[in-house]
């Protein structure tokens, strides 16, 4: 027995598609949003750019060193703003975001040269990033890091 299509049947196909393609379209746009957000926070970073770095960071950040230095919001903005820790240049290779919700996971490496304190220097980091979707925009709200083998 083959049916024929109906109206009825192109409109149950049309929205079976929907249900599939909605939702990797969605996800695909937050994914964007938060490179967005990670390249924002790059170049703050950089520029040691308080208000920029005070608009992308959650108050309530958890700011992980290699070193195993924990540090609030305050203390990372103080900081970068300050030299102590200073971004000549900050390079990411192969990041992976993996949006849930509104939270995202962000692994990435991290290679930079530095000046901390006036000291030319150079890092190289495995990154884990996770930010959290609030008030329209993705903020940092953790940041952890391990030195590279």
């Amino acid at each position: 027995m083959i049916l024929k299509p109906t109206n009825m049947n192109k409109l149950i196909i049309f929205f079976a598609i929907s249900m599939i393609a909605i939702p990797a379209l969605s996800q695909s746009k937050k994914e964007k949003q938060v490179t967005a957000a990670i390249e924002q926070l790059r170049i703050a970073m950089i520029d040691g750019d308080r208000s920029k770095l005070e608009h992308i960071v959650n108050d309530q950040l958890s700011y992980g060193h290699s070193s195993g230095l924990v540090e609030n919001k305050q203390e990372f903005i103080e900081k970068i703003v300050s030299g102590k820790s200073d971004f000549v240049t900050i390079d990411l290779a192969e990041q992976s975001v993996a949006v849930s919700g509104k939270t995202a996971i962000v692994r990435h490496i991290l290679n930079a040269k530095t000046n901390d304190s006036g000291k030319p220097g150079e890092v190289h980091l495995k990154i884990m990033l996770v930010f959290q979707k609030m008030n329209g925009g993705w903020k940092l709200l953790a940041r952890q890091a391990v030195k590279m083998p």
